[in-house]
């Protein structure tokens, strides 16, 4: 979208050229107005395609894993925004307000206690979709509940959710309280077996989560995480630099704040690892997140001295950035790695004892 506004943009500014207006004379003011109101026109279409893209996921997931789970979808809180436009203004401290996915497996007794999974989604801008089917449908098959906060930044809520992103900040928080709201809402949710797990950018907030919250997570398995912003602003491009320093809790490059992208980066902040038994994912051919970042993790923690983590680092596997979240039998098969190492602290009461349960339980076979 950003590409569209630019381009249109360009032109108007070649039309403006060729025409009986220029720069600093009379004129010049009405034209940019007009390009003004005519990115802003389709910076507020791109938020409503989001919107409505996001309605369509929603009848998907019923769709595709409502056979085994009961869906909720459930509008709660988190902190006040980062940064206040105005802070004298009406509602001005009032907490940022976000939708939070629920999934229950049908087949639970509501005398029991469960395990609950929190599973922050990915992306600097995206939110919890069906790209996650048949992960939700494994989790729910093992006796899971699983909880998805659409935290401050995603997709697919207009341009108030979309503008409050905090990046390595306040969203954490928001992942934190979805699991809050949990146990205090769900009598079946054993807030003794809480576990976090989330890949990519969703793997950076479960980092943050057991750094900064350790007493509220009993494991932890981390996928590829993003881990290093200072070295991620390095190799990635201009536009994607822009999405950070264009955030108003963050509001500048890296190379004119250097602590505020330290502070936000996991491999810089592992003194404050407490030891939640840890599990984590990279791959060499991660065409997203680089495996140097995942690998100045792992080395910070053991450089800090941590012991209760493991890591495991995949040589070119096929799906790079998404290798253990697809559909193959060698991603499958990593998968059952990761629910081996969760299973062994949340002890759901169906744990997959072979790939075959795993296979049946991603596809709805009886």
């Amino acid at each position: 979208m950003k590409k569209v506004i630019l381009n249109l943009t360009l032109i108007l500014a070649l039309f403006a050229e060729s025409s009986d207006y220029s720069f600093g004379q009379p004129g010049t003011t009405e034209l940019m107005n007009a390009i003004n109101k005519v990115n802003s026109n389709f910076e507020d279409l791109g938020h409503r395609f989001d919107v409505l893209e996001k309605k369509i996921d929603d009848v998907q997931w019923y769709n595709k894993v409502g056979d085994i789970a009961y869906i909720d979808k459930v509008y709660i809180t988190g902190p006040a925004v980062a940064k206040e436009k105005n802070p004298t203004g009406q509602g001005a401290g009032n907490p940022v307000k976000f939708w939070n996915y629920i999934f229950i497996p049908k087949d639970a007794d509501p005398s029991k206690k469960y395990p609950l999974l929190v599973f922050p989604h990915g992306g600097v801008h995206a939110n919890f979709d069906t790209y996650y089917t048949h992960i939700i449908r494994e989790m729910v098959s093992q006796g899971y509940i699983v909880t998805a906060a659409e935290y401050r930044g995603s997709t697919g809520y207009g341009a108030g959710m979309y503008n409050n992103i905090d990046y390595g900040g306040l969203e954490v928080q928001d992942v934190d309280a979805s699991r809050q709201y949990m146990i205090d809402n769900y009598s079946i949710v054993d807030k003794e077996r809480v576990g976090i797990i989330g890949w990519s950018h969703g793997g950076y907030i479960a980092l943050f989560n057991i750094f900064e919250y350790p007493q509220n997570y009993k494991v932890a398995f981390t996928g590829v995480p993003v881990s290093d912003l200072i070295a991620r602003m390095g190799y990635k491009d201009q536009e994607y630099r822009d999405l950070f320093s264009e955030q108003p809790p963050i509001g500048k490059p890296a190379d004119q704040n250097v602590a505020e992208y330290r502070k936000r980066s996991p491999a810089w902040q592992t003194q404050k690892y407490q030891n939640t038994p840890l599990l984590i994912h990279t791959n060499t051919n991660d065409e997203d997140v680089n495996v140097l970042e995942v690998e100045h993790l792992i080395k910070s923690l053991k450089a800090d001295g941590k012991k209760n983590f493991e890591y495991e680092i995949f040589n070119n596997m096929p799906g790079g950035h998404s290798f253990d979240r697809m559909d193959y039998m060698e991603a499958k098969e990593i998968r059952m790695k990761i629910y081996d190492h969760l299973n062994k602290y949340l002890i759901p009461p169906k744990p997959f004892k072979s790939l075959k349960d795993l296979q049946k339980a991603g596809y709805g076979f009886n």
